[in-house]
């Protein structure tokens, strides 16, 4: 089941209805004008970034609220940037996930050992653990990795082997190389800008290269996939699957762009981009 969809997009934003909750917010792809000017009315709330940062109509929204994205149940609420706890472009690559770990699963006849990185609030989590996976949820901000946690209580997945881990990146794979832990599968997803757990800077143009190179490194010897996907300008799914390809090898490449999709009537929206690596094997 669905509850997601976006309604409408242009003049620079995105209308989108999130179970019973419909928002407004900014998008500056979506340089087009509105398809049907008239859906915006049904907006609970918007968001603004042209005079500081400002939700309207904020007061009338709960708390918090429920969603079904691709069958994964997520709690959502309003932030002060904007963000609500999910990012739905992504959806698809959670369906991917599910459906890949399911099946390999079958065929080793054992979990697949999966680490998300950069995780948020879990969607792709809770979609490699609906498959079978084993997971390792790894973040920077302990607020996020507590919200991931609520988002597999939510699902049934609170005695599921997943490992909830609050750290910086790549101190982290660092750690997890001497240790000799491995991965099968791998999901990262490296913010533009960013601050680890003990205010580490993390800019993606720099510290990218260093995080494949360990990702390489914790790969299983019988590795599956892993997959790349970021929201910072300029980098184009060529620019993604050129870095994946020098720094994991041989094997087979895939790259795209996320998108946010809804009635047959509107546009679809892009944001983000994503490459994947699959092994040959």
């Amino acid at each position: 089941m669905n509850t997601y969809e976006l309604i409408d997009s242009g003049n620079g934003r995105k209308l989108e209805r999130f179970g019973s909750i419909t928002l407004d917010r900014p998008c500056s792809q979506a340089v087009w004008s509105p398809t049907n000017p008239t859906l915006w009315k049904q907006a609970n709330a918007s968001f603004t970034r042209k005079e500081g940062l400002k939700w309207n109509g904020r007061e009338k929204l709960p708390d918090s609220w429920m969603a079904e994205i691709n069958g994964v149940q997520m709690k959502l609420s309003i932030t002060d940037f904007g963000h609500i706890g999910v990012f739905p472009e992504t959806r698809a690559i959670w369906d991917w996930i599910r459906s890949r770990v399911s099946t390999e699963s079958k065929v080793r006849r054992e979990p697949l050992q999966f680490l998300n990185l950069f995780a948020y609030s879990g969607g792709a989590t809770m979609a490699a653990a609906q498959g079978g996976a084993h997971c390792c949820h790894v973040d920077a901000s302990k607020g996020m990795v507590q919200w991931a946690r609520q988002n597999a209580e939510i699902n049934q997945l609170k005695e599921h082997p997943i490992r909830w881990i609050v750290d910086d990146v790549n101190k982290f794979l660092t750690r997890e190389i001497k240790r000799g832990r491995q991965y099968d599968a791998i999901l990262l997803d490296p913010p533009s800008f960013g601050r680890g757990k003990s205010g580490e800077l993390y800019k993606i143009e720099n510290a990218l290269l260093q995080t494949l190179q360990l990702v390489h490194k914790v790969l299983s010897t019988s590795p599956s996939f892993v997959y790349l996907t970021s929201h910072t300008p300029g980098f184009s799914p060529i620019v993604l699957k050129n870095l994946i390809a020098q720094k994991l090898g041989q094997g087979q490449f895939q790259c795209g762009e996320m998108l946010l999709t809804g009635n047959d009537s509107g546009f679809s929206l892009p944001s983000g981009t994503w490459a994947r690596w699959e092994s040959k094997n």
